[in-house]
């Protein structure tokens, strides 16, 4: 660890990410996210208080409200961070207690179970209840085969956005990474979408977190080809399918998933009254989803997310020796 003139050795980043970011992922895995007080629903709440404040429908206001929420969460993760330099416990323990609070993956698959047995206990309207929880679906406008196709693409995209998007920006800048990686996550599902309130106002927050998603899903798209039952199809799929979706980000993460399981993805949906005839992914070599398919989404999913960890954290000490051995 570097050691500044005459004072105590400081932790080094690169550790201080790789012991924080596995304890802060296998709290996730044990625990899931607490039911009260979570940190991302203490955020959402202050960036709609922002919000009241300042909506105009204007693109300017929108931007200036994403600069305040996602630069103030940032901002707060650069001071925890100077906080706690000093000690390697507690940049290691802050480091796994913003990991823990942004990742999400352990209550993914959770609510993907939960409407699975519904499904599989024949309540659509349970089903139907629970799918909120997941996606952003009209889930009346469903039957149970849709149903299972909506937990399963939103499986594929929340593994980007709840788990290995984090990892990849909290091993790029730390604490302030990762927070900063969620804040835009979390506006671009408040303002981000095209409703008439939000198509100016959450343009800098939609833009924002296509950027924001960019390594993140294509990490999830490599992984999930190399963790699924058939890389070929994975990439295959990738390659052809992923540019027909109209997210530039969910488009690479759905198709790899599509092709590794062997299902197809995509088609008519319905998002709050509206209509999209979304292209088909990996249509010709995949099946309709069946009910099975979303536990083995699931574990897809969860596979992910520890090769992402590991490939982060690696990355993250590759690039710290890299440094050294041309210095």
């Amino acid at each position: 660890m570097p050691a500044e003139p005459g004072g105590p050795a400081l932790p080094r980043p690169d550790i201080t990410f790789a012991y924080g970011a596995a304890a802060g992922l296998a709290g996730d895995l044990l625990l899931g996210d607490p039911r009260r007080g979570h940190p991302v629903a203490v955020f959402g709440r202050a960036a709609a208080a922002v919000e009241r404040r300042l909506w105009h429908d204007h693109r300017g206001w929108g931007t200036l409200h994403t600069a305040v929420c996602a630069g103030g969460a940032v901002a707060a993760g650069t001071l925890a961070a100077a906080s706690a330099r000093r000690s390697h416990g507690a940049a290691v323990a802050l480091t796994a207690a913003a990991t823990w609070a942004v990742v999400g993956g352990t209550s993914l698959g959770r609510e993907a179970r939960a409407v699975a047995g519904a499904l599989a206990a024949g309540d659509l309207d349970v089903a139907r209840e629970r799918l909120p929880h997941l996606c952003g679906r009209d889930p009346q406008a469903l039957d149970g085969p849709g149903i299972a196709r909506a937990v399963v693409e939103s499986v594929a995209e929340n593994t980007s956005d709840a788990v290995v998007g984090a990892l990849v920006w909290g091993a790029i800048g730390g604490v302030p990474g990762l927070l900063g990686f969620r804040a835009v996550n979390t506006l671009d599902a408040m303002v981000g979408h095209r409703s008439p309130r939000y198509r100016r106002y959450g343009w800098a927050s939609a833009r924002l977190d296509d950027l924001a998603g960019w390594p993140g899903a294509r990490l999830t798209a490599a992984l999930a080809t190399v963790a699924g039952g058939d890389p070929r199809g994975a990439a295959r799929a990738w390659r052809r399918d992923a540019a027909k979706h109209p997210s530039p980000n969910a488009g690479p993460v759905e198709a790899a998933f599509a092709g590794a399981l062997g299902v197809r993805l995509g088609g008519t949906l319905s998002y709050g009254g509206r209509v999209e005839h979304r292209p088909v992914l990996n249509g010709d070599g995949g099946r309709a989803v069946e009910l099975a398919d979303i536990e083995r989404a699931v574990r897809l999913s969860r596979r992910v997310g520890v090769l992402a960890l590991a490939v982060c954290a690696g990355g993250r000490l590759a690039a710290r020796a890299l440094r050294r051995s041309r210095a």
